[in-house]
């Protein structure tokens, strides 16, 4: 095969296979059974809230009916039986009952379809009652403009995202019109008023089989179109709830900042992509906690965890940090890498604050622990350029940063057992936390330390609250 001809097929073959992905979705039901429950609540809920707005248009039209009846002259002679008011009466009622019935509870399928044939009973008893009040002939009925509503009240089953309410609706529309055509036949079977001219028909009560063939004709094409894609619709939605349902359990395992950057990302996130920012590392962690958990059962680990956690993240959340990880214990957090990041250092110091304020009081709110000793907690702070992206393989990917920052930040906060301080970070961060406007209640102390791990002294800062010394932290308690 010539290396053009080889080169148009390879072109054409990933278009077919997208080609043939679409088409079966338009003929492929979505297996409903075979989606975990809370998918399936959440598509019922969807429906619930489709066929409210379903008969809420249901509502309108029939409003629309009783206005365009209301202002529209009247030809019947005065004191005769008018059909038309008790039929849109009746349809008004029985449209009100079930916008009613579907806010108290959603409705089942049967009364769905039972909805679809007294939609199409009352628009062809109106039809019929046209001719009756205005005394036409019957063949006055199929000329009748109120044939397009029929297009309407299929077109609005649609928007239930389901087939065959769809199908339901244009197969009664379709057998309803036949029935039509046959009562105008043989009303009056001496002066049918038959023909086979289209000008003759267009112009005068005449009736033209054809003409009227090519209505039901209509009437089934767009059933099918409008089923077909209504059921590819339904595809895409029961993917689309199942995904964002996966999208919200995945994202408890991002920072909801991390998250909502990957889901607004213009590419898709790949492991080796990352870019440098400015930003502050808080490192967080629970002191002997590696010991106590030794003495406990699992599930009170995890309970103690839960609280503690529970405490903290939210408040570095409110103060613009991101969760980067959970260490056992230890949590890092990050500031600055979402967002501008021109207030970071000041952010992490008032998380820090607010954290130390915090734990003093901290309970843990159960009698499981009440037998427990205190719980110390230490924190580091460190600034400056680190690199932030996804890491991992294609199957597991993690967003994280490195740098120096965040290795100092973690020294910091095992530092803080020598010192028997609480928080420790570098005279950057204080200096750099007081240009962008921090002028919170911590206390800071400046020193000279000997970092394990860093060759030289460190010009550090402790930090501790108003009142209390700097190297006795309060412990964060739990019962």
């Amino acid at each position: 095969m010539p290396v053009l001809a080889q080169a148009k097929v390879n072109a054409t073959g990933p278009l077919m296979s997208q080609f043939e992905t679409i088409l079966a979705s338009f003929f492929r039901s979505p297996k409903l059974a075979d989606l975990p429950a809370r998918v399936r609540e959440a598509i019922s809920r969807r429906e619930w809230a489709n066929e409210l707005l379903v008969r809420s248009i249901q509502m309108l039209v029939v409003l629309l009916f009783c206005l365009i009846y209301a202002i529209s002259p009247k030809t019947s002679p005065d004191g005769a039986f008018s059909p038309v008011p008790w039929v849109l009466g009746v349809y008004f009622v029985i449209s009100a009952a079930g916008l009613v019935w579907g806010w108290l509870r959603q409705p089942p399928d049967w009364s769905v379809y039972i909805s679809i044939f007294f939609d199409f009973c009352l628009l062809y008893g109106l039809m019929l009652s046209f001719h009756l009040q205005y005394t036409q002939p019957a063949s006055f009925i199929l000329k009748a403009p109120a044939l397009l509503y029929v297009f309407i009240f299929i077109a609005v089953r649609a928007l239930r995202f389901n087939p065959k309410f769809v199908i339901a609706a244009g197969a009664i529309a379709a057998l309803g019109w036949a029935l039509l055509i046959f009562y105008v036949l043989k009303i009056d079977p001496g002066d049918n008023m038959l023909t086979r001219s289209y000008v003759t028909y267009l112009t005068s009560n005449t009736v033209l089989i054809g003409a009227e063939v090519d209505k039901i004709l209509s009437i089934l094409f767009v059933t099918t179109i409008l089923a077909l894609a209504v059921n590819g619709s339904n595809n895409l939605l029961v993917t689309a709830v199942s995904e964002q349902s996966a999208a919200a359990d995945l994202s408890q395992f991002f920072d909801k900042s991390v998250a909502h950057d990957i889901r607004a990302s213009a590419a898709p996130l790949r492991a080796g992509e990352g870019e440098k920012r400015q930003a502050t590392i808080l490192n967080i962690d629970i002191r002997g906690f590696t010991r106590l958990a030794a003495k406990l059962d699992a599930s009170t680990v995890m309970q103690l965890l839960s609280l503690y956690q529970g405490r903290i993240v939210p408040i570095v959340q409110a103060n613009g940090g991101v969760i980067d990880k959970f260490m056992g214990d230890g949590i890092l957090a990050t500031f600055g890498t979402a967002g501008s990041g021109k207030t970071a250092a000041a952010d992490g110091l008032r998380a820090a604050e607010e954290i130390m304020l915090d734990h003093a009081g901290w309970k843990a709110g159960t009698e499981a622990f009440a037998s427990l000793k205190p719980l110390d907690i230490g924190l580091g702070l460190a600034s400056g350029l680190v690199s932030y992206g996804a890491v991992g393989g294609d199957g597991r990917l993690e967003m994280t940063v490195i740098g120096p920052p965040v290795n100092f930040a973690a020294k910091l906060e095992k530092h803080n057992k020598t010192l028997r301080t609480a928080g420790l970070c570098d005279a950057a961060t204080w200096r750099l936390a007081r240009r962008q406007g921090f002028e919170g209640l911590l206390v800071a102390k400046p020193l000279q330390a000997s970092i394990d791990g860093v060759s030289r002294l460190q010009n550090v800062h402790s930090l501790a609250l108003p009142g209390r010394p700097a190297n006795v932290p309060k412990p964060l308690t739990n019962g």
